[in-house]
């Protein structure tokens, strides 16, 4: 006797389908990120197309998940090789900096900048070394006007919060003002001071302190997010 898979099997198989097969290729280390972007567009394609498919008719449960699969790897690629530009871009600018150029978790472009080549101790003043970086920065910019910037200015626990406060946001403020000498929307541009609220090292020492003395640059790409 031949039995007719339920729609709920059928719309479980094809979003676990998805998921295994975004999560496997994803997961592969020799990836390139515009390869990673795909397959996880592609895994969350097919769940969203699934779930909407069997909202409209438990017959389009499958097709559902296979369009969205689809879309999804066409919209994941776009994402990645648009940021994985970005990211290359700044790699090569910022090279032998020291200067920390990452993908975050949630999608963003993040550059962290230690003090040493951004600001003087108790100065928002940008050093010449971290003015490369940003004129860099500012062209991938005006490129990509579709892209927002946030900054964050970070300091160690040495000194009050009076101190600390103030002189982290006018880091992130002088960063801003850079920016948008070069050309860039303010409107693109939020800034924060975190003062010494979010250290990345003990404080303990001299050489945690000079890792909690910096200033992160997160570049994103709303409509992709």
């Amino acid at each position: 006797m031949t039995t007719t898979p339920s729609f709920v099997s059928l719309r479980s198989a094809a979003i676990g389908t998805g998921l295994a097969v975004a999560l496997a290729l994803s997961g592969c280390a020799d990836m390139t990120q515009t390869q990673k972007g795909t397959a996880a567009g592609a895994g969350a394609g097919a769940v969203a197309g699934a779930l909407i498919g069997k909202a409209t008719g438990g017959n389009n449960t499958v097709r559902g998940a296979a369009i969205g699969t689809a879309a999804g790897a066409v919209i994941g690629n776009l994402w990645s090789k648009r940021m994985q530009e970005q990211q290359a871009a700044m790699e090569q600018a910022t090279a032998g900096t020291g200067v920390d150029v990452v993908r975050t978790a949630d999608n963003q472009l993040k550059l962290n900048v230690p003090n040493d080549i951004s600001f003087d101790t108790n100065s928002a003043a940008i050093k010449p070394q971290l003015r490369t970086v940003l004129d860099q920065f500012a062209n991938g910019l005006t490129s990509n006007p579709g892209l927002l910037v946030s900054v964050i200015g970070h300091t160690d626990s040495s000194g009050s919060d009076a101190i600390n406060n103030p002189l982290s946001q006018n880091r992130a403020s002088s960063v801003r003002s850079y920016l948008t000498g070069r050309g860039v929307d303010g409107n693109r541009i939020a800034t924060s001071g975190r003062g010494s609220y979010e250290p990345v090292a003990s404080n303990a020492d001299s050489a945690g302190r000079a890792q909690n003395r910096r200033v992160e640059i997160f570049l994103r790409d709303p409509a992709s997010n």
